[in-house]
């Protein structure tokens, strides 16, 4: 098992793939301009209202596709394959939630990170597939320009929002220690300059490279019109809205077009739709076991915050054991395929 890198200037330019593509820049544009605006003229979201979009995004639309992922990766691989991934995943789970039960601060960071790397990682292969990637022509290069895509996830808002972002970290660590909050809190604070720089030359080197590399060509152009797009969005738009919709409405869209190439390389699945009915109703009744089980463990499920925000905390939490091992174990540890495969 190794990781697996797609190689540069792989794509092409259907339009069905181009849809999806279309429709998470839009998206996300309307709502940066939206938000943008209705600063500028004091108007401001309720939180509650606020956490209620964050778990329709989450909840109702981004969770589904990761069942997707991997049903989609596992469909021609066989059993005996399907059963060690399967098994290695629940192990993964396992483990993460013990480290959030004994070290819920720097488990939480490693959630931080697999956002980042989620989101970056995810990306890179959609522009590989669909996209473009031409002026991506080094290892180097592509794992910055991942970094950068998916930094802005996590990084941009504790620029422009980190009150907020400071206290659902203190919240969601509440679930396992209250005692810890404080920690998280320090630790936030005092490694922000650091990170808020690190991306701030990672965000320019990013650019400049590829436009050394590639030149003034199309695919750097819509780089680096993606790229601050998801600056400017993670920075005007509330961090609990903009991470609720990031996933369903840019990384899950824009998978779906990367899919739809890769579905076109490949035989049908053979399966009937009994079959795939069947596949997915397990895949749910798994994700709603560790959802249990993450509950009953936690020594305060619903952490120290009001009904609505417990619940918010205990499903990002949830999210964050399910999300380490779907990057790890289905793509960095899987180097046949993996769940961004591109033919």
């Amino acid at each position: 098992m190794g990781t697996t890198t797609s190689l540069p200037g792989k794509r092409v330019h259907w339009q069905i793939e181009q849809l999806p593509i279309t429709a998470s820049r839009l998206l996300l544009l309307a709502l940066t301009v939206g938000f943008a605006a209705a600063t500028a003229v004091g108007v401001e979201m309720p939180v509650r209202t606020q956490l209620l979009v964050y778990l329709a995004g989450m909840v109702g639309l981004n969770l589904p596709h990761g069942g997707y992922e991997h049903f989609t990766n596992l469909r021609h691989r066989g059993l005996p394959f399907g059963a060690r991934y399967v098994a290695i995943y629940i192990f993964a789970v396992a483990g993460f939630i013990g480290l959030f039960l004994v070290r819920p601060a720097i488990a939480l960071a490693i959630a931080f990170a697999t956002a980042v790397a989620k989101g970056g990682h995810g990306d890179l292969h959609v522009m590989d597939a669909v996209v473009g990637s031409d002026h991506l022509q080094y290892r180097g290069q592509r794992a910055l320009a991942a970094l950068v895509r998916g930094g802005a996830v996590m990084i941009v808002p504790l620029l422009f929002w980190r009150p907020i972002y400071i206290g659902y970290s203190q919240l969601m660590v509440s679930l396992f220690d209250p005692a810890a909050m404080g920690t998280v809190a320090t630790r936030i604070e005092a490694g922000a300059p650091i990170l808020l720089t690190g991306y701030a030359i990672a965000l320019g080197a990013h650019i400049v490279g590829g436009y050394l590399t590639g030149g003034l060509s199309a695919d750097w152009l819509r780089d680096v019109g993606e790229t601050l797009l998801l600056v400017a969005y993670f920075a005007v738009v509330p961090v609990i809205i903009s991470i609720g919709l990031y996933f369903p409405l840019w990384y899950s869209l824009r998978q779906s077009g990367r899919s739809a190439v890769a579905h076109r390389a490949e035989p049908n699945s053979g399966l009937s739709i009994g079959a795939i009915w069947g596949v997915f109703m397990a895949g749910a009744f798994t994700t709603g076991l560790v959802a249990a089980g993450l509950w009953l463990v936690a020594p305060n499920p619903l952490g120290v915050g009001t009904l609505l925000g417990g619940l918010v905390g205990f499903y990002t939490i949830f999210i964050c054991v399910v999300a380490m091992p779907h990057v790890v174990v289905g793509q960095w540890l899987d180097s046949d395929r993996g769940i961004w495969y591109v033919p």
